[in-house]
């Protein structure tokens, strides 16, 4: 994998604009239930900063030390948090910030720095709602319309995402397959 000024390749190129695409969606799912979080460990700044650092890349900043200390420190925030909404809420956090750092490898396991956020928080509204799956079918709708041509773009550039047991990752699963299907063709 090499680094240019403004592109990264490895089995495909992504440009600083293109992962700024990718993390600004991912943010925005982030942002959304941070308060999850944030009530459940009112005390733990680390999956806030993540969201604070992934925000900066965002608005143009360089991809820095600060994103990649950041992501990890909010998915350890997400491994002691109390519920399983919290530790979504904090992993999605992590995926905003590790986002800038999102690797041009056509891997199904890149799927998830791109898509496990919307997911996540699909889940967190599902649980919110006392498990009602028709709340994250309606939250993942959303996730659909939030992406734009260039993160479909970007997502269909990595294979499908694989399935998973828990039901995060069948959400995940599920938006991926709609993203690829929703009758944008990727240009050649």
């Amino acid at each position: 994998m090499t680094t240019r000024r403004n592109v990264v390749s490895g089995d495909f190129d992504l440009t600083m604009d293109e992962l700024r695409v990718v993390a600004h969606y991912v943010v925005r799912h982030a942002e959304d239930v941070l308060p999850v979080f944030e009530h459940a460990v009112p005390d733990d700044p680390r999956p806030r900063a993540a969201i604070d650092a992934a925000r900066a890349f965002v608005d143009g900043a360089d991809r820095t030390r600060r994103q990649r200390v950041t992501a990890v420190d909010a998915h350890r925030a997400a491994r002691s948090a109390p519920t399983e909404a919290a530790r979504l809420a904090a992993r999605s956090a992590g995926d905003a910030a590790a986002a800038a750092y999102l690797h041009p490898l056509a891997q199904a396991s890149q799927v998830g720095h791109i898509l496990r956020a919307a997911a996540s928080a699909a889940r967190i509204g599902e649980l919110t709602a006392g498990g009602d799956p028709a709340v994250g079918d309606a939250l993942l709708d959303r996730s659909r319309r939030w992406a734009t041509p260039v993160l479909v773009d970007v997502l269909r550039r990595y294979p499908p995402a694989t399935g998973g047991s828990s039901r995060a990752a069948r959400l995940m699963s599920k938006l991926d397959d709609a993203l690829r299907t929703d009758g944008t063709e990727r240009p050649s």
